[in-house]
């Protein structure tokens, strides 16, 4: 390995070779010219990367919500690599960093500056720039390219447990951590019971971040059986149910699907011990529809809270009255912010098949269902990615792409692409 130095170790390269979003489903294969490195900042070169449901909005429609793409935009932000280079202060600022280090990369940099920040919440910080999103200007290039340049301080080391595909998915994982965080209270003496509505990735990670935080059952809800199934199998839902999606025209009509809809999840019953649910300690809304927001309201015991996980549509109709008198609080919560290091706990506990706090863990591995290799595979990867099932009728939890193939098979997921 090479020694610790002061300047910039020079397996530093100009360039970086990326998948470029021109306009709706228009990527196109382009080389760039990386800034010098800075300083403070290390290169990394990208090795895996998982995608979002943000990645598939904006290839999808050259948008996400009301976020408008303004220049050719490099998708990405799940994203682990290797240190390649070294900025010339990183050695006495970070002297744990060395070239070759596998790291998680953290892709929102806030000022650290404003009151948000000085406050240590700096995932609300008004000038955080955010890999692969279209909301600053110019925009912050993502990870499905070759390697960055990214400030030091917003990369954490993996331990030896974390290959790249987990450093990866150590950033939807920090989503759910700061969403578990966000309850006023944890469950007490291991005996908290939450709700998930949507069982995709997030969802799923929500499950095990809110089992590592001490519920002991989670119930989880989807329109697709096929999720709900991967989700009792591996150990993410300890019952589930099955929604009927259906549509009201007026607010009475939705509300009361709403409420039948809590309803029905209350009446599902416990693997267990057959005991009926009934309403939960807490609910994660992972999925951002509006029935889904009223029917976590409804689903949710008085005096609990309901954590809004999932962004649909900006505007809603809410229940107040039925949270005003079960004083139940609707939280939002937004990306993340110091969840790394436990996120990494999470997932190094669920690779080991260890427990956390006297919990054992269901294993992350499992939700990368489907892999793709290079930076060519990047189209039909978000292709995959988009479906619910793929062409063999296996669910799609969890896609990514690896920069290289491995040299012997990966067992916990079917290869793709």
């Amino acid at each position: 390995m090479p020694s610790e130095q002061s300047t910039p170790i020079q397996a530093y390269s100009q360039e970086s070779k990326g998948q470029y979003l021109h306009g709706a489903k228009d990527l196109r294969a382009e080389t760039r010219t990386l800034p010098p490195l800075a300083p403070d900042e290390v290169q990394v070169a990208i090795r895996s990367t998982t995608l979002c449901g943000s990645d598939l909005h904006y290839y999808s429609h050259f948008a996400n919500g009301d976020i408008l793409v303004r220049e050719p935009l490099c998708l990405g932000h799940e994203s682990s690599g290797e240190v390649t280079a070294l900025g010339a202060s990183v050695s006495t600022t970070h002297p744990s960093l060395k070239v070759g280090d596998s790291v998680a990369l953290e892709v929102g940099v806030p000022c650290g500056d404003c009151d948000n920040c000085r406050n240590q919440r700096y995932n609300v910080c008004p000038h955080l720039r955010f890999r692969s999103s279209g909301s600053k200007f110019p925009h912050y290039q993502g990870t499905l390219q070759e390697r960055i340049n990214h400030p030091a301080s917003w990369v954490h080391k993996l331990p030896p447990a974390l290959d790249y595909e987990m450093g990866a998915l150590l950033e939807p994982l920090s989503v759910a951590v700061h969403a578990v965080r966000r309850l006023p209270e944890p469950p007490r003496n291991k005996l908290g019971t939450c709700l998930v509505f949507g069982a995709g990735a997030v969802g799923l990670l929500c499950s095990i971040a809110a089992q590592a935080a001490g519920f002991s059952r989670v119930i989880m809800t989807d329109i697709d059986e096929a999720r709900l199934q991967f989700a009792r199998s591996n150990g993410y839902a300890t019952a589930t149910y099955a929604i009927t999606p259906r549509r009201g025209a007026t607010t009475e009509e939705k509300l009361s699907i709403a409420k039948d809809t809590a309803e029905q999840v209350a009446s599902a019953v416990w693997a267990d011990d057959g005991k009926a649910v009934g309403r939960l300690d807490a609910t994660f809304e992972c999925t951002g529809v509006e029935s889904c927001i009223q029917a976590s309201v409804y689903s949710t015991k008085p005096g609990g809270a309901a954590i809004l996980v999932g962004l649909g549509v900006p505007n809603h109709i809410l229940p107040v009255s039925e949270m005003m008198k079960s004083e139940i609080s609707l939280i939002p919560s937004w990306r993340y912010a110091h969840t790394y290091p436990r996120a990494i706990e999470i997932a190094t506990a669920s690779v080991a098949g260890a427990a956390i706090d006297g919990t054992k863990l269901p294993d992350i591995r499992k939700l990368i269902t489907h892999r793709f290799y290079g930076i060519a595979s990047v189209e039909a990867a978000m292709k995959t990615a988009g479906r619910t099932k793929d062409d063999k009728g296996e669910v799609v939890i969890k896609t990514v792409i690896n920069s290289k193939i491995p040299k012997s098979g990966l067992s916990v997921a079917k290869s793709s692409g």
